[in-house]
This record gives C-alpha cells, sequence and structure tokens, in this order.
C-alpha cells in the first residue's frame, strides 16, 4: 500500500472523461426508451378499428365499474403484440441497464474517494473505497466521507 503513487490531476482528468461519457451513455439509453415507446406507440393494437380508444356507453352508477369484459375499454388504449414485445425487452435489459449505472456509479466514487484518503494519508480508507468500487459496494462508497450523494 505504501507504493502507491497517485496523481491528483491525472486522476481528476480521468473521472472527467468517464463523466462525460457516463452522460453520452445516458443520452443514447434515453434515446432508446424514447425511440421504443414512438415504436411501440405507432405499432398499433390488435383490437379492430377505433375500439382501442373507446370508452364503456352508458350510464354507470355511481363508484360502478364497467362490465367485465370492458374494462379495456376505458380511456386508456390497448397494447399491441409489438408494444408487449418492446416492453418485455426493455424489462428484460433492465439489470443489464441498472449494472452500467452502477458499475460507472462505483467506479467513479471509488477513484475520488480513495484518491482523497491518499491525500489525506489515509492509506487504509484509500484501499477501502478501491476494495468497495471493485465490488460494485455502493452502500459502503456512498457511507465514506464524501461519498454521499
Amino acid at each position: 500500500m505504501t507504493a502507491w503513487d497517485i496523481k491528483p490531476q491525472g486522476v481528476q482528468g480521468q473521472l472527467k472523461t468517464v463523466g462525460g461519457n457516463a452522460g453520452e451513455l445516458q443520452k443514447a439509453l434515453d434515446a432508446l426508451i424514447a425511440a421504443m415507446a414512438q415504436a411501440a406507440q405507432a405499432a398499433g393494437t390488435a383490437v379492430p378499428g377505433s375500439m382501442s380508444g373507446m370508452s364503456p356507453q352508458g350510464p354507470l352508477a355511481p363508484g360502478a365499474a364497467p362490465a367485465p369484459g370492458q374494462a379495456f375499454l376505458s380511456s386508456k388504449k390497448a397494447v399491441g403484440p409489438v408494444a408487449a414485445a418492446l416492453g418485455q425487452y426493455l424489462e428484460q435489459r433492465k439489470p443489464e441497464f441498472t449494472s452500467m449505472y452502477e458499475r460507472i456509479e462505483a467506479c467513479i466514487l471509488g477513484a475520488a474517494t480513495a484518491t482523497n484518503e491518499y491525500l489525506e494519508g489515509d492509506l487504509e480508507h484509500a484501499k477501502q473505497a478501491q476494495d468497495a468500487a471493485r465490488a460494485v459496494n455502493l452502500q459502503a462508497l456512498r457511507e465514506q466521507p464524501g461519498g454521499a450523494r
């Protein structure tokens, strides 16, 4: 541990680069989700004609629910098979998107915290921050001084 030779300016430069790249990744993921939402909406439904957006007909008693079988005729549009498939795709990819975010956050927090501890001469805390980043232990990184968001 005493052989560390960290150059804080170099770490700061790398953190700026990683932060910029993380911002670009966030923009790409946001664009992906927006494009898939548009595709799902444009794909239509398996419901014929204008039935996909109909409201129930006739008077309803206050607090009464629509008759069985008419629940899909509320103000919400019916979802078609393409929209459902796109939704399932995004849902199955959610853990991967979350993992990317958590790893990026762990790297940034770990590098910054370890560097700050190194500068203060606390090599044990620096090693703990480095280990927490390697293990993607965000809770440990957030609990360290300067790690809270």
